[in-house]
């Protein structure tokens, strides 16, 4: 049976590294429990149990890349992520058909990351694995940004909020539906009002691209496409957070990066360097 554990109040202790010792304080262990229901660990085991879904492969032990716990928003932040990944209103109250399938709420995120991928929805292996970009297109943008997955996935410098926090399904013609609505209507604004240190903002596909320019005050036209959004990383130089629009990685949009090669001759090393920069 799983039961959800209740998590103190963090301390104003920094932890880099949890080690397990006898001598463990219970400052300490409330510290590393909070950590713990932050980073999903508490949430996900709960709902492997109740749904078979497999765990998340690659994912980093609960409360080892969590630092600066004494970060004032850090118990809101924890809170709000619990009830995003308990989150049912697609099935229970939603707004038009209902979700075709059990909901898993997918995101990473912490107090402390610099760094946000703001992406589409989950697929449906990441729906099956809970690990966001674990597929061909996950490649690519590593490759695009030029990290290794261990550093893709660590939560403490690279947060992953999508627009649709569960896989849509399918439509007619066996493609992804767009991102449920009720996510961002629902908590988007919220999570973005307490996640203390973004920085730098990679904003892949239209409906992250609209969301996140528009909240930074420079709505995006109807009539643009995808290479003039692109282009627009450069108005964003020396501002915080900075936006960088992204086509999505997939095989999909080969046809557009062959058509486009200033993007990989102008935007990758922009890319690069702003998120080296980010998380290092």
């Amino acid at each position: 049976m799983c039961v959800n554990g209740h998590f103190g109040a963090a301390s104003n202790a920094t932890l880099t590294r949890v080690r397990p010792t006898r001598s463990r304080t219970l400052a300490n262990y409330k510290e590393l429990a909070l950590n713990r229901r932050l980073s999903g660990a508490a949430d996900r085991h709960c709902s492997h149990a109740r749904t078979g879904l497999a765990p998340h492969p690659g994912a980093q032990p609960a409360g080892v890349t969590i630092a600066m716990i004494g970060s004032p928003s850090i118990s809101e932040l924890a809170t709000l992520a619990g009830r995003i990944r308990a989150c049912r209103i697609c099935v229970e109250t939603p707004r038009g058909a209902p979700l075709p399938h059990e909901p898993r709420p997918v995101l990473r995120l912490s107090s402390t990351a610099r760094l946000l991928i703001a992406s589409q929805a989950p697929g449906v292996k990441v729906h099956v694995s809970g690990l966001p970009f674990n597929d061909a297109s996950g490649d690519r943008l590593r490759q695009w940004m030029r990290v290794s997955r261990d550093v893709f996935y660590d939560e403490a410098r690279i947060a992953i909020v999508p627009m649709g926090f569960c896989f849509p399904g399918h439509d007619a013609n066996k493609g992804d539906l767009p991102p449920r609505r009720e996510c961002r209507e629902t908590w988007h604004d919220e999570l973005f009002s307490i996640l203390p240190h973004i920085e730098t903002i990679l904003a892949i596909g239209r409906f992250a691209q609209d969301y996140h320019f528009t909240r930074a005050g420079r709505p995006l036209p109807k009539v643009l496409k995808v290479d003039a959004i692109v282009r627009r990383w450069r108005e964003f130089v020396g501002e915080r957070p900075k936006i960088i629009a992204l086509p999505h990685p997939s095989w999909r949009n080969n046809g557009w990066i062959n058509r486009n090669p200033w993007f990989e001759q102008e935007v990758l090393p922009a890319l690069r360097a702003e998120v080296t920069r980010a998380i290092s």
